[in-house]
């Protein structure tokens, strides 16, 4: 059914605005869309297979083929102007909205109605590489199959390739832990080189545990000698060696293992330069420290770019004294530990170099420059080095990686060989064709393409919702529907570039039945600085003696926060409310005791508007635009304030006070830190960012916001413009990685609004849908 009421209007899906599809939904949910003929309730459904309708929860087939015939006939006729029961003959005693018709869309709505979702049309004809036969001599290789580890001609040429410099460019889902494991089993049974010479290195402790599982099942391979295996990451192993040459400088007890410690002792630093402790992004503080210090780096080397890099320049050089003055460490001081260890007795580096006559690494395009230093330290006298990794899939340049070392190994090591795994055995043909399309824009690659081992009837599809809130309402009926027919919540996975964006999807799983299990980090999005601070308008309008939001307030009047106990002091002398205590406060510049008079009027006013009215007369008529432009980035790239308000608008839309508005900001605050603690579910829809789901795969994926601004990110596309498209070229990586996640099926949503405004689709988009040509390995 496309017609139905809402609200005592007589609604058609058809000929209403895009925009409020989403809160007939939502009505729709609480009972407040019924039946123009019987009036019980329906349920509308908004997916992303086809256009939205009105659904019968419970009714008799003659009441459907009733309403049906009525709604036949009022899409035909123009709705006469009254609200009352119509006396045109019908005697249903229909509620009918002003000067609407119903039998046709204006041409300036067009772009708003539903549209049609479209699979990716740009797929080469699917191929199957035949795989050739074993050879006699292939043993080994024989002897794995047997024991149904199967390898193709690529892999079984990386396990055969012991000795010297090796390159193993490992595609998505190209088996690559399967030829690390194998050529490690290959070296101990058949060629019995001994298991204290070898030393495989990993970046997550979830790797090295896989690695070790695997090992115990290969043929003649027993578990004394696995065991013998120095197997862990970077961190782990690296530490073990400082413990066992200075146990007392380096001991546990003087690590610094939790944020909170880190964020003490910059955030004291912080007070010695008047840094306002509320408005200052201390994580990015910390993750640009970290960066400087795997880039070996000291305070001192340090080159600000601006203001920001400045006072985080100053932050690096006290928190480096406040460390030293206590002998405490980081875990980034593990490995420059080691590393200062090692440069300054060479005779001790000898040692680990005979020690570990075969060094491999895992996920090699993720290294940064004191991990490939320390590696190449370690592995010079023998060059025996074996590095696994994919160019493709390097999204870590915010942690100090590079795929430069990868894509510049041959020039280091002049006789390496390398080998290509190209054969995908996780996705279908039509996913891992638009993984290709995509990539093959970047230039600063190994030109190559990955093969698929089959094919499936559909291809990866673009789906068109109006916004944040319709994109996650769309995926959510996706899959609800799927499970009814049988799949599993674990079947399916929703990506997103950042954690703010996934605020409405969040939100619509909270009020869901469906298990999830949500991977993210940060705080929930309404904590956040700029919202954090904008609510507290609000919450100030409803009680001008709230406490809390006073504190943000505060710094959202350009205050120092000594100036709460100032309000609190003239609410008291003055027998009134902390808001009508600001004209009082005392030693304060004319023209801010000016803004701070005009306040208690406004926040009266602020009271009767909606949400949204609310909202946007805190930032044009309370001063707030003028908070979040001073504020700016913060250091921040990723996230701006600003950015955080459009999209708090964009949810205040559907609510109608701002009562009910605050109640469910903290419900879902408080829900969002109940499934934060939640882990390892067994049967659960997963909803995280893209780069958490690097080496996982899922049998459905959703990828949200690809729009110019969204995937790509902002940044990116401003670095760019400045003549710099290295940020660009991870952000298609980012898309590449999300896409290959996929065994049976993608969908790739393209709101046509973004934060309020119109969006243009991702050159992504645009991309996946352009055959890549031909590209042979080229080095």
């Amino acid at each position: 059914m496309q017609v139905a009421y809402h609200q005592e209007k007589l609604i058609h899906l058809q000929n209403c605005e895009r925009e409020k599809w989403q809160q007939l939904y939502m009505d729709s949910i609480r009972q407040q869309v019924t039946c123009i003929h019987c009036h019980t309730p329906l349920k509308m459904k908004l997916g992303i297979d086809a256009p939205p309708s009105f659904t019968h929860v419970n009714a008799t087939d003659e009441c459907i083929n009733i309403a049906n015939q009525m709604e036949k006939k009022l899409i035909t006729v123009e709705i006469e102007q009254t609200e009352q029961p119509t006396s045109n003959g019908s005697s249903t005693g229909f509620l009918l909205p002003t000067k609407r018709t119903i039998s046709s869309n204006p041409p300036d709505q067009e772009l708003d109605l539903w549209k049609k979702p479209e699979e990716v049309k740009a797929i080469p004809k699917f191929e199957l590489k035949q795989p050739a036969a074993f050879k006699d001599e292939n043993r080994y290789r024989l002897r794995l199959a047997q024991n149904n580890i199967f390898l193709d001609d690529n892999q079984w040429k990386a396990v055969e390739t012991t000795e010297g410099p090796l390159l193993i460019l490992a595609g998505a889902g190209s088996g690559k832990t399967r030829v690390l494991t194998t050529r490690t089993a290959y070296m101990l049974t058949e060629l019995k080189y001994s298991a204290k010479q070898m030393i495989m290195v990993t970046f997550t402790a979830k790797a090295a545990k896989e690695m070790k599982e695997r090992m115990r099942l290969y043929p003649d391979l027993d578990h004394a000698t696995v065991n013998q295996l120095v197997i862990g990451t970077f961190h782990s192993i690296f530490y073990k060696m400082l413990m066992h040459h200075n146990p007392e400088q380096w001991s546990p007890n003087h690590l610094l293992n939790q944020e909170w410690q880190r964020q003490a002792m910059i955030k004291e630093a912080a007070r010695e330069i008047d840094i306002d402790e509320k408005d200052f992004a201390f994580d990015q503080a910390l993750t640009q420290i970290s960066w400087w210090k795997n880039h070996l780096i000291s305070p001192e080397q340090v080159k600000a770019k601006d203001i920001w890099e400045e006072r985080v320049a100053y932050l690096f050089k006290r928190y480096e004294q406040m460390r030293h003055a206590k002998n405490w460490f980081d875990f980034d001081d593990m490995l420059l530990g080691l590393y200062q260890l090692l440069t300054e007795n060479e005779s001790l580096l000898k040692r680990y170099q005979q020690r570990f006559a075969y060094v491999s690494v895992d996920e090699f395009q993720d290294i940064n420059k004191v991990q490939v230093e320390l590696i190449s330290m370690l592995s010079d006298r023998t060059k025996n080095l074996c590095v696994v990794g994919d160019d493709d899939q390097s999204i870590y340049a915010f942690r100090g990686s590079d795929p430069s070392y990868i894509l510049t190994f041959k020039d280091q090591y002049p006789n390496t060989k390398v080998v290509l795994l190209d054969e995908n055995y996780r996705s279908n043909h039509e996913i891992v064709s638009a993984a290709n399309n995509i990539i093959a824009t970047n230039r600063t690659r190994y030109s190559k393409q990955l093969l698929a081992q089959a094919s499936s009837e559909h291809a990866p599809l673009l789906f068109y919702p109006y916004d944040e809130e319709e994109e996650a309402t769309m995926i959510l009926t996706d899959i609800k529907e799927k499970i009814e027919i049988g799949a599993k919540p674990a079947d399916f996975a929703v990506l997103f570039r950042t954690n703010s964006s996934a605020r409405a999807l969040i939100e619509r799983f909270i009020s869901s039945s469906i298990p999830f299990q949500l991977e993210a980090d940060g705080e929930s999005f309404y904590k956040r600085k700029a919202v954090r601070k904008i609510i507290s308008y609000l919450r100030l309008a409803q009680n001008q003696d709230d406490s809390s939001a006073l504190s943000d307030l505060v710094s959202a009047l350009f205050l120092k926060q000594q100036a709460i106990r100032d309000i609190k002091a003239a609410s008291i002398a003055h027998d009134c409310t902390y808001i009508e205590a600001l004209p009082h406060i005392e030693g304060l510049q004319a023209f801010q005791l000016k803004k701070l008079k005009e306040l208690p009027k406004k926040f009266a006013l602020l009271k009767k508007k909606t949400p949204l009215q609310a909202l946007e007369f805190i930032e044009q008529e309370m001063g707030f635009n003028e908070y979040v432009k001073k504020q700016g980035n913060e250091g921040n790239k990723m996230e701006r304030g600003s950015d955080d308000v459009r999209d708090l608008k964009v949810m205040a839309k559907h609510h109608s006070t701002i009562e009910h508005f605050l109640e469910y900001i903290d419900h879902m605050t408080v829900k969002y830190e109940e499934i934060r603690g939640q882990r390892n579910l067994t049967n659960a829809t997963q909803l995280m960012t893209i780069h958490r789901s690097k080496g996982l795969e899922f049998k459905h994926v959703y990828i949200l916001g690809c729009v110019e601004g969204g995937l790509p990110h902002d940044y990116s596309l401003d670095a760019w413009r400045e003549g710099d498209d290295k940020p660009l070229e991870e952000e298609r990586r980012l898309m590449y990685v999300a896409v290959t996640r996929a065994e049976e099926s993608v969908k790739i949503s393209v709101p046509i609004m973004r934060r309020g405004k119109k969006a243009f689709r991702s050159r992504f988009v645009r991309e996946i849908q352009r055959i890549a040509p031909k590209q042979p390995l080229t080095l």
